[in-house]
Order: structure tokens, then sequence, then C-alpha cells
């Protein structure tokens, strides 16, 4: 598809109201990052794996001549994100914060390199009708921006449908700047496919994150209704079936990891028990053997 040569002004003004959202819209989610001091629930690889997705964003919308916004947006987007990656690494991995980053500040520079070199390689190719390349960078950029929230749906399984760290201002924003931004190509005077394309699966995949966890919320009503008249939480319901190990519907699933780890544990504890055992056997035996030769030496001397 050829870069557009005039944006109208209804483009530019959704594209503005789309780009702002984008601009802040993880600024709620690394304050509750902070505020919180931890992460979970809220999958490091996205956060990466979304702020990867505005290198080849960037050279697609710059190559296709977007309104201004719109050039501007996955450069904001790539920064929030590759902050909120660095705070996973902190309260999450455990990384010491001149460490997180370092390697953020670089990771950083990669991605601006990279993304300042495939500009002036593929741009030129571009004008002169090469689509091809362009077109690859675009659905590299969509396959990024839907891998990157599938890592969620992992934390939804887990919880059984229970979505947990994510701030749902930040994911309401986040739906609402995909949505303005996707309108904005409406209005274009030729409306480009990749890029609808990409804002269209960012809304599809958020909204299914809201359902599942509203679908949660209808399943445990029940649950929680009894849990606050005990002054208690959800989360406690939960702790106290597992410290007494009756089986609980809504408890959290266990990764294969996580199972694994349980199993060689459990062996673990096994070898001890049998190491202890042994020696214990050792011990009785060692002793009775004792015994048998102080009798002997007595009826020796008896003798």
């Amino acid at each position: 598809m050829a870069p557009q040569e005039t944006i109208p002004v209804a483009a530019n003004v959704l594209g503005t109201i789309g780009t702002r959202l984008w601009c802040v819209q993880l600024v709620p989610q690394i304050w509750t990052n902070w505020r919180t001091k931890k992460t979970e629930g809220l999958p490091g690889i996205m956060m990466f794996l979304w702020a990867l997705c505005g290198v080849p964003f960037g050279v697609y919308s710059v190559a296709q001549n977007f309104n201004i916004p719109l050039q501007v947006q996955p450069h904001c987007f790539m920064g929030l994100c590759l902050f909120s990656w660095v705070q996973t690494l902190v309260y999450h991995k455990k990384w010491a914060v001149w460490k997180a980053s370092i390697m953020g500040l670089a990771v950083a520079c990669t991605f601006a390199g990279v993304e300042t070199a495939l500009i002036l390689t593929l741009r030129p190719l571009y004008d002169d009708g090469k689509e091809v390349p362009i077109f690859v960078v675009g659905v590299i950029a969509a396959a990024l921006l839907a891998a990157g929230l599938l890592p969620p749906y992992g934390e939804i399984w887990k919880r059984r449908g229970r979505v947990v760290g994510i701030n749902w201002i930040f994911l309401s924003m986040d739906w609402f700047g995909a949505f303005f931004s996707l309108m904005a190509l409406v209005a274009q005077n030729t409306f480009d496919i990749l890029g609808g394309v990409l804002y269209i699966l960012c809304c599809a995949l958020e909204v299914g994150i809201f359902s599942s966890h509203i679908i949660w919320m209808i399943r445990t009503r029940k649950i929680r209704k009894e849990a606050v008249a005990q002054g208690k939480t959800f989360d406690d319901i939960a702790a106290e079936h597992k410290a007494s190990g009756t089986p609980f519907k809504f408890a959290e699933r266990k990764s294969r990891k996580e199972k694994v780890s349980m199993v060689d544990d459990a062996g673990t504890d096994d070898t001890e028990n049998t190491a202890g055992s042994n020696g214990g056997v050792g011990i009785a035996l060692g002793t009775s053997n004792n015994l048998e030769r102080m009798a002997t030496t007595k009826e020796d001397n008896s003798k």
C-alpha cells in the first residue's frame, strides 16, 4: 500500500487521542508496581515483547507516513514498556536497581539503533515501490503485539480465570488507545490493513482479559461474599483450604515446572528419611555386635 500523501483532520484528531492514551496508559501500571513493590501476575515477557513490538511498529508507521501522532505513538509505547519491564526485573527477579537500569538502557539503545537502521534501509526501497520488506515488518509488529498479550492468558489459566497484578485503568486506557488509533486509520484516505489488524488484535485480546475476570467474579461471588462476612478475603479462604489439604475448586493450578519442583522436593525428603533410617539401623546393628563381643569376652574370662 502506498504511503499516505495527505492526512484528513479527523484522522489527526483521532490519532492524537489514541497517541495520548498510549503515551500514558502504562503510567497507572508502573505506579501500581512501584506502590506494591511486586509484579506478580504481570509477565515480564509481556512488557518486553511489547517494547520489542515498538521497533517494527515504528518503522512501519514512519514508512507509511502515518499522521504524526501515530508515528510518535510506538516510541512512547516502547519507552513505557521498557520501564515496566525493568520493574519486573527488580521486583520479581530481584535484580539490583542499578543492574536492571543498565540493562533497560542498553536494550533501549539497541532498539533505537535497529529501528534507525531499518528506516534508513527500507524506506528508500518502499518509496521505489518495493512493498514486501515493509509488509514483512508490519506483520512482525502485529505478531509481537499479539504475542505480548498471550502470557497474561497463562496467568489467567493458572488462577482459573482471575486476573492479578494488571492495573485495570492501564488496561482500559490501552484498549481505548488502540480503538481511537484504529478509528484514525479508518478516517485516513486509505485504510491500512496491517495497521488495522494490529489495533484490532490488541482490542480483541484485551477484551478477553476483561471478560475472563468478570466471569471469575461471577463464579466466585458466593465465596467472596462469605469471606467478607467472616472478615476475610478470597485469598484467605484459598490459603485455609491449602493449609488443611482440602480440595478447593478455585485453587491455583500448578505449572509443569512447579510440579516437577514439588516431586524433586518430595524425593529429597524421602532420601533424607531413608538415610536417617539406614543410619539408625546401622547404629542398632553396631550396638548389637558390641554387646555380643562383650558377652563372648566375659564367658572366656570366666572359663
